[in-house]
This record gives C-alpha cells, sequence and structure tokens, in this order.
C-alpha cells in the first residue's frame, strides 16, 4: 500500500496545481515561469520601465524632435545609466541581427539594476529587475520624431532570455562567440555562456574589447575570415586596444570606448540578477505548491517553508552565495586590467562606505575584479525583493560564513582579514545583515 499512498499523493499535488484535464494540458505546454502564482505574461509589473512610461505620458514633448542618439542619452539619464558603462558587440546574436555588423555594432548600457540596448537605426531594448517577474524586458521605439518613445513589454526577448540557454526562466545571457568577418557566429567553433568563472581567454568573441589585458589575450576584437575545425586562434591579436576607429566610426556612439572592466562588472552582474530572479520565482512557485497542498490535506496552511519548499530555499541560497562571494572567479592576467577611469568613477557614485571609507564597490584590478568578494548587488532592490524565507536564508549563512572559525564553503577562499572586513563593512552599511548578526559576535570573525 505505501507505493499508491506516494503516488496518490503525487497525483495530488498535481491535480492541486494545474487542475482539471484542461489544466493538465496547459501545464505540460506552458513554462513554469507562466503557471501559478507567477503568471509572467500577464502579471502587473511595477519597475523603472513603469516609472519611465509614467514619466513620459506626463511630458509628452519630452523628447521630442531630437536624435536618436539625443534620446537615448536622455532615457539613459532618466534610467539613472551612466554613459560610461558603455560596451559595444557586434555578433548577430540578438533580435535585431540584421541591423549588427563589426562596422555597425549594438551599444550596451546598464546600471546596478537596469541594461539598455541599442543599436542606430533599431529598436531600443530594456531589462530591469522587477519585484513580481525577477527581470522583465521591454522594447522603446525612439526613431519617430514625430513622437515620444513607446515602451512596451516585449514577449520575443523570451524567445532568447527564456530558454535552454537560461535554465529555462526569464534571465540575463551573455555570450562569447566566434564572428565571421559579418558578425555571423561560426557554429562549429562553438560558443561559452560568460560569468565570471569563465577564462578570460574566451570571453569577449564578437565584443569589442578596450583596456589592456596582458599577454594572455582573449577573443574581443576578432573577426575569423576563415575557419577549420581545430584551429589555433591567436587571442592576443585583438588585446590591448585603447581605441576603436579601426574597426569603426566610434563618433555615432556616445563614448568611444568599449571598457574592459565594464564588461567585466556587467557579467557578474548579469550573472547575480539571473539567480536573484530564478531563485525568488523558484521559491514563489514552491511556497505556491506547499500552501496548495495543505488547503487540500486539511493542514494548517503556513507561509514558513517546509519539505519540498524548504530545500528549494535551501537550494537557492546556496547558488546565490556562490555567485555573491564570486566563489571560482577567473584570475586576472598577471597584469591586471587598468581600465576606464570614466566608468570606474562612475560605478562608485552610489557607493556605501563603512566608518574606514571601505566599500563593496572598491576594485582590485590586479588578482580580481573587486577588493572584497561580496556582490555590491546585496544592497540591489532585486535583493531586497527575495521572498522573506530565502533573503533570510542567504544572509544567515552569509553572516554564519564570515564569522565562523574554520570557514566552510562557500567562503574557503576568502582569506581571514577579507572575511572580517566584508562583516564589518556590512554591519555598517546593511541594516538587515547588521539586524542578523549576534551581538555577541558582531565585533569581529
Amino acid at each position: 500500500m505505501a507505493p499508491a499512498r506516494r503516488c496518490g499523493a503525487v497525483c495530488l499535488l498535481v491535480s492541486l496545481v494545474v487542475g482539471p484535464d484542461s489544466a493538465l494540458l496547459e501545464a505540460q505546454t506552458l513554462p513554469a515561469y507562466e503557471l501559478p502564482p507567477i503568471h509572467y505574461s500577464t502579471a502587473t509589473e511595477s519597475n523603472r520601465a513603469t516609472r519611465l512610461t509614467a514619466e513620459l505620458a506626463s511630458d509628452p514633448t519630452r523628447l521630442h524632435g531630437r536624435s536618436e542618439q539625443d534620446k537615448l542619452r536622455s532615457l539613459l539619464s532618466a534610467l539613472d545609466i551612466p554613459t560610461a558603462s558603455q560596451v559595444l558587440v557586434f555578433s548577430k546574436t540578438s533580435l535585431q541581427r540584421r541591423l549588427i555588423s563589426p562596422n555597425h555594432p549594438r551599444a550596451l548600457y546598464f546600471s546596478d539594476d537596469a541594461y539598455l540596448g541599442w543599436v542606430p537605426g533599431g529598436l531600443m531594448e530594456l531589462a530591469v529587475t522587477d519585484p513580481a517577474l525577477g527581470l522583465a524586458f521591454y522594447r522603446i521605439d525612439a526613431r519617430s520624431d514625430e513622437q515620444s518613445p513607446v515602451v512596451e513589454r516585449d514577449a520575443e526577448c523570451l524567445s532568447c532570455h527564456a530558454g535552454p540557454l537560461t535554465r529555462e526562466w526569464p534571465s540575463l545571457l551573455v555570450r562569447s562567440v566566434f564572428p565571421d568577418e559579418t558578425g555571423e557566429p561560426i557554429g562549429p567553433a562553438g560558443s561559452f555562456l560568460v560569468e565570471q568563472d569563465t577564462a578570460i581567454s574566451n570571453r569577449w568573441g564578437g565584443w569589442y574589447v578596450t583596456g589592456g589585458s596582458g599577454r594572455e589575450g582573449h577573443l574581443g576584437n576578432l573577426v575569423l575570415s576563415h575557419y577549420e575545425p581545430g584551429q589555433e586562434i591567436d587571442r592576443t591579436t585583438g588585446a590591448s586596444r585603447t581605441n576603436l576607429a579601426g574597426f569603426f566610426d566610434p563618433g555615432g556612439y556616445p563614448a568611444p570606448t568599449s571598457d574592459i572592466v565594464a564588461l567585466m562588472v556587467l557579467e557578474h552582474q548579469a550573472g547575480m540578477h539571473n539567480r536573484f530572479a530564478e531563485g525568488a520565482l523558484q521559491v514563489r512557485k514552491w511556497s505556491h505548491y506547499q500552501r496548495e497542498l495543505q488547503r487540500e490535506l486539511g493542514k494548517p496552511v503556513s507561509d514558513e517553508p517546509v519539505g519540498t519548499a524548504l530545500r528549494v530555499v535551501q537550494g537557492e541560497a546556496g547558488r546565490i552565495l556562490e555567485h555573491l562571494l564570486f566563489t571560482g572567479e577567473a584570475a586576472l592576467p598577471a597584469t591586471g586590467i587598468p581600465g576606464n577611469p570614466d566608468f570606474r568613477e562612475a560605478f562608485r557614485q552610489n557607493r556605501r562606505v563603512d566608518p574606514q571609507a571601505r566599500s563593496l564597490k572598491d576594485f582590485d584590478l590586479q588578482t580580481r575584479l573587486f577588493r572584497w568578494r561580496c556582490s555590491y548587488l546585496i544592497y540591489s532592490d532585486a535583493f531586497t525583493w527575495l521572498p522573506d524565507a530565502l533573503r533570510h536564508e542567504v544572509l544567515t549563512r552569509l553572516r554564519d560564513g564570515l564569522t565562523a572559525a574554520e570557514p566552510t564553503l562557500p567562503f574557503r577562499h576568502l582569506p581571514l582579514d577579507e572575511r572580517r572586513a566584508i562583516h564589518e563593512i556590512l554591519l555598517a552599511t546593511h541594516a538587515e545583515y547588521a539586524a542578523t548578526a549576534p551581538a555577541s559576535r558582531a565585533s569581529k570573525p
């Protein structure tokens, strides 16, 4: 009888979640993010894009009669995205691929919670963090001189941003490919999904890169006129470029750079936002299943995760912590990466400092990206919007790991003085972390 009881529980849970046969068929065809309780495509969003829409509605002439680049600069300003964050991609790896080429790249700009893409002559693409959706995607048509730009939810983005390459959840995507002379990725050569643990030598294929990277090289600034399977690629050819004028006319863009440090920050940040977004949606999904099952079984309904929901909270917290603490981060070239001072200055404008003037936005750039290896995105709205159980789990494990006498994974790569510094910075700058830290252990690890 035990096997029958187990089967019955599973069948009951399926019927609770997806309803009758028609709902079961729908559940089999729809991705998880379109099912209850998320309803991604129909959920009401509230984020920087919706606030921008309201601002444009209140002043329809705000951007009237300006050039595309003028409108771009105004939008960047309205979204608090620094122009100095500009990075340029010339591979045909987005929906506007017909407009993109090595002599006509797509520009990306980003802040701590928003990403704006623009290719001259095309639509602008906006991705922002959102409390209900995790990450939300929009298109902005600013090409007309006769009307203010219109901001619209963009379902087409999910064809790339919610598929096998993104773990089937709405996510950001950073790729490195081997482009031909038109910017078309060469399929047989392969590609890389880039995150902070990707070797520098395999990054930035199909991207322009300005700034030194030492003798190790990378795939940036390269096009392949010919490719044979197994051929060696000289990764030093496009490295350490300070000027892009030899590739295209940078005068058509707000900045003349595609900074190597900005690219590395983008890669860390995209990975962090992806983990926040997936973690939040997964926990909401399984918490919903738990409550529905409790109701059907006549048990007290609780928001406190138990069973599968608890295991999901713990698993997602682990994924978030690994990335938050730069576990497995790829080493920088022996010479370091100085990068563009304009980007470094713009990035640090909203830094939070402790009494010793230390900040999680302090760069290292010699052996690693940041001096203190705990992501500054712990201050972000995306982190604040995590479900309470997940956020509390992350903060509790972070506190315990930073203050432990013998660190466990994922803290073992952090020496004692660095763990102590991160702990002290968070105590001074992150109220919720400080509230979870035991007073008896708050002074030192």
